[in-house]
């Protein structure tokens, strides 16, 4: 009886084999049509794995890998490759950087298909825009009230009063050549008090800066744990901090605001220019708004605003005014001054 049903059987194992051979070849071919796009990116890191986990279930043709760091020094490495550029597209990167970049030559114009709904203030001006912008980020202080009170140091309201002798060395603030909330801060200074008198704050500011750092969240994560009573950094990582437990208050000087916007551009080299214009329309899509809304509190398509916990409701009125060409224009100049005159105090690379 046996034997009765062994072609029967063998004829089942062959088919299956079959069927399980063919589902591996079409798996296989479909990971072969896949296309890798290199992303070039200041995203914070917590924010990445989920805009990568969406975007690509959307668009499952299309495997995101990111090359991620400061925008400071995002921007050197663009720029430094400029002759053999490595980067398909460019995504959550200062807009003032890739206006830098723009000028180079380096970016593809492009118009992602919800364009319309994209606040004006927060894309290229030009009909086709060379990048459009995504959420918008701004500077403000994490001050840890249990060392502030170890310290006897008052909770500062305003820029000018981290100028005070009694904040010596207790200030951590993010490198503006590494960082891009260090850059908006500095020339956010720089147009709110005029080059002069802009330049002597930060002289008087360096006084009592212990550190420098090369990254912008790092000011706050310092702050939090207690390392530096007070740290510069922005109010993303800020509103984290506190969320997260840590015992500070956020304070926005009553000065204003530094900030920039987030932004996406094509690179003009890529030869994968159907991909990266797919991440380009996706970037701007109400989905991907719903998910910078989880990090950001202004965002390039205003309808997908949320409220967050520990930023006022009013954050767009505490912004300082920001000539984003002027910026861009004058950053080379800036950073050099500025690292000739407090270069001594950044932390080691």
């Amino acid at each position: 009886m046996r034997h009765a049903f062994a072609p029967a059987t063998r004829r089942f194992t062959l088919s299956a084999v079959a069927t399980v051979a063919t589902a591996l070849l079409g798996l296989a071919s479909a990971a072969q049509a896949r296309t890798d796009l290199l992303v070039y990116s200041a995203l914070e890191a917590d924010q990445i794995k989920a805009y990568k986990a969406d975007f690509e279930k959307a668009h499952p043709e299309i495997e995101l890998k990111f090359v991620r760091d400061s925008t400071g020094i995002i921007t050197a490495r663009l720029l430094a490759e400029k002759a053999n550029p490595q980067a398909d597209v460019i995504w959550g990167v200062a807009a003032t950087s890739l206006m830098l970049l723009d000028k180079q030559g380096m970016l593809q114009p492009y118009a992602p298909r919800n364009l319309a709904r994209v606040r004006s203030s927060m894309r290229d001006a030009a009909a086709t825009p060379s990048w459009v912008g995504m959420d918008l980020w701004s500077s403000t202080v994490c001050f840890n009230t249990v060392e502030g009170q170890k310290r006897k140091l008052p909770t500062p309201a305003t820029w000018v009063d981290l100028t005070r002798p009694e904040f010596k060395g207790a200030i951590t603030m993010p490198h503006p050549a590494s960082s891009g909330t260090g850059y908006l801060m500095v020339a956010a200074w720089l147009q709110m008090m005029g080059e002069d008198k802009g330049w002597a704050y930060m002289d008087a500011l360096h006084q009592n800066i212990g550190v420098y750092t090369h990254s912008g969240s790092k000011p706050c994560r310092q702050a939090g744990a207690g390392e530096f009573p007070v740290g510069l950094s922005f109010e993303y990582r800020a509103n984290k901090t506190k969320k997260d437990g840590a015992p500070i208050d956020i304070v926005f000087p009553r000065e204003g605001l530094g900030w920039d916007v987030e932004a996406t551009a094509i690179l003009k080299t890529s030869k994968k220019q159907e991909a990266a214009k797919a991440l380009a329309d996706w970037a701007v899509t109400p989905d991907a708004n719903k998910l910078y809304a989880a990090n950001f509190a202004v965002l390039a398509l205003p309808e997908a605003q949320e409220k967050h916990e520990f930023i006022p409701a009013d954050l767009e009125k505490r912004l300082a005014k920001n000539d984003f060409n002027w910026a861009a224009a004058n950053r080379d100049r800036i950073l050099a001054e500025w690292s000739r005159r407090y270069e001594a105090k950044a932390e080691k690379k």
